[in-house]
């Protein structure tokens, strides 16, 4: 055997035995006539110690290691004089009989540290490398826990874990698909699936009552921090229940997950806020709930005192920070042009600050009486040391989501967004529809299959854009963690949905008719939802990104470095699929 013992499992209990450990060698530092060597594994560090006292031949080969080189140790487990309480083997060392070179290592191209020299890019094309980090091995330690529990949790409640087909057909509802050519039909292709939503649906019409799977989804879309080319969902279907049913199994799910995973005990419901409510106090339909600066709309407030840009405003609203009037000209500037970038897209900024006193001192003070400034602190409910920030637009929802992003960047300024404290809250009651500009109508805004609120669904025929769905949201710490709603199960609404969204009959039965079809034969009330395990993870392992906890992961342009994938593919794989590439080169 290579090893007897792992680099994390000694202890001053085992002084004396004889072991053998095998692993990579972080570090070596010489001290005189001593040698010490920090050997790293998957399960910890453990120092090895030659003395050219005892055997100068071992020493001067220890002299010779380098960074990386795995190596593989025979020797005595003793109690070391200098501690080192920072690790868990730290009362110990093994003084060392035999030492032999299983391979050698190039100098890696960053320290192997979990405060490393390298990179984003240097880490990504060395990803394996970087998995040598604890922090990194850390976080995909955690998301094997993860899913461990989560297959626990389900198993307990009765779910079957089924597997869903990769190669499936085209869904342009949605994300844009990632799509496979097929040899042996020519001009055809596969699609990756965006989720396994239809297929799931299908097993619910088979009789398999309560569904389960930790599975790829693919979309092909631009990436930002907590989006990948392909993720993993741990997707749930459930037949024979309403929204409550699947709320309530989820968010004991979600408590399950804090308790084994952080230790966090979540006693009381989550909380539960409209969508319109989300979007009308945060800007966003996944608000943080761990701080306040709640918008409070100033329209009857400020409006009519000459001053144009609110004079001329559709919207006018602010936030109010708990003692921030300490703010400086020059910080107060700089959230100017913060709210200004091309990004969040903001003309400007009015701040007041609420004085000692109890008066209000604004940076439009000539357009406004104190009263008129005591009126506006009063909707605030704001007191002495707090600092009043407004927005104003001709776009309710854009600036709503501008005075958003200003309130986040607040709330990171003020130390408001700790992440070891949790708020998690279920939006509900989302539209069912939202326009798209860019095809000139109506759009689900989930998916078309799922289900219109009852009292709603007579507006279908009126007025669709006011039908609400019957779809949530979990939302953590203004994180999306996971999402779904009450399906379709009667075909003749499943064609009206379809007849709204611009469907004709016979496209709709090309796309879908295999669903239609299947619910003829009996489709049970069912519903689901499918939480993003990157992001459980990352939120979990106090990350701002999910690169971090997924193995292999793509970069900001939907590229694995390490791989140099995507690529191109010779002439005779293109003409085993039949197909011709056509690329304008670039000026």
């Amino acid at each position: 055997m290579f090893r007897s013992h792992t680099c994390g499992e000694l202890r001053l209990a085992d002084a004396g035995k004889t072991v053998t450990l095998a692993g990579w060698v972080q570090r070596s530092r010489k001290m005189g006539g001593m040698t010490f060597v920090d050997l790293r594994d998957r399960y910890g560090i453990t120092q090895l110690v030659f003395n050219t006292d005892v055997n100068a031949e071992l020493c001067e080969q220890a002299n010779h290691l380098g960074r990386e080189y795995v190596v593989q140790a025979t020797g005595t487990v003793s109690e070391r004089s200098s501690k080192n309480a920072n690790i868990p083997t730290g009362e110990i060392e093994i003084i060392v009989s035999e030492l032999k070179v299983l391979n050698v290592a190039q100098t890696p191209p960053f320290t192997i540290e979990d405060n490393t020299d390298g990179g984003d890019d240097l880490r990504m094309k060395y990803r394996y490398l970087d998995l040598r980090r604890t922090a990194v091995r850390k976080n995909l330690e955690l998301r094997h826990r993860m899913t461990m529990e989560v297959r626990r949790y389900l198993d307990s409640k009765g779910f079957l874990e089924v597997e869903t087909p990769m190669l499936i057909g085209s869904t342009p509802e949605g994300a844009r698909d990632f799509v496979v050519p097929s040899r042996m039909n020519p001009g055809q292709f596969y699609a990756l699936p965006q989720s396994p939503q239809t297929l799931k649906q299908l097993l619910m019409v088979s009789g398999f009552d309560r569904y389960f799977q930790i599975v790829k989804c693919f979309r092909d879309e631009d990436l930002r921090a907590d989006r990948q080319p392909e993720f993993t969902q741990i997707d749930c279907e459930m037949s024979f229940v309403e929204q409550e049913d699947i709320i309530q199994m989820f968010e004991g799910m979600a408590k399950h997950l804090f308790k084994e995973l952080r230790g966090v005990e979540l006693t009381e419901p989550f909380l539960r806020m409209p969508w319109a409510d989300a979007m009308k106090y945060y800007g966003s339909d996944k608000p943080d709930l761990r701080f306040g600066m709640k918008f409070v709309e100033l329209m009857d407030v400020l409006k009519g005192y000459g001053f144009s840009v609110f004079d001329n405003a559709a919207y006018i609203g602010g936030i109010c920070a708990e003692g921030a009037a300490h703010y400086t000209r020059k910080q107060l500037d700089h959230l100017t042009e913060f709210v200004k970038r091309p990004q969040i897209g903001a003309k400007g900024m009015v701040y007041a600050r609420v004085e000692a006193d109890g008066t209000v001192k604004s940076s439009v003070d000539k357009f406004y009486s104190q009263d008129v400034l005591q009126k506006m602190k009063e909707a605030f409910g704001a007191k002495s040391g707090d600092l009043i920030l407004i927005l104003s637009g001709d776009d309710a929802m854009k600036t709503r989501k501008q005075l958003c992003e200003l309130r986040l960047e607040m709330g990171n300024q003020l130390g408001l967004r700790d992440k070891n404290k949790f708020a998690c809250l279920w939006v509900v009651d989302f539209p069912m529809f939202e326009w798209s500009e860019e095809e000139g109508r109506l759009m689900a805004m989930h998916h078309p299959f799922t289900h219109p609120k009852d009292e709603d669904i007579p507006l279908l025929d009126t007025n669709p854009a006011a039908v609400r769905a019957d779809a949530y949201d979990m939302v953590v710490n203004g994180v999306e963690v996971g999402g779904g709603s009450i399906r379709i199960h009667d075909s003749a609404l499943q064609e009206k949905m379809f007849e709204i969204l611009g469907f004709t009959p016979e496209k709709a039965q090309e796309q879908f008719g295999f669903l239609m079809n299947a619910f003829k034969f009996g489709a049970p009330p069912h519903g689901g939802l499918a939480y993003g395990l990157d992001r459980w993870v990352s939120l979990f392992a106090g990350l701002d990104s999910i690169r971090d906890c997924i193995a292999f992961p793509k970069n900001n342009s939907g590229r694995d470095v390490m791989l140099d994938a995507p690529g191109c593919l010779d002439q005779k794989q293109l003409d085993e699929l039949h197909l011709k590439i056509d690329i304008e080169e670039q000026l």
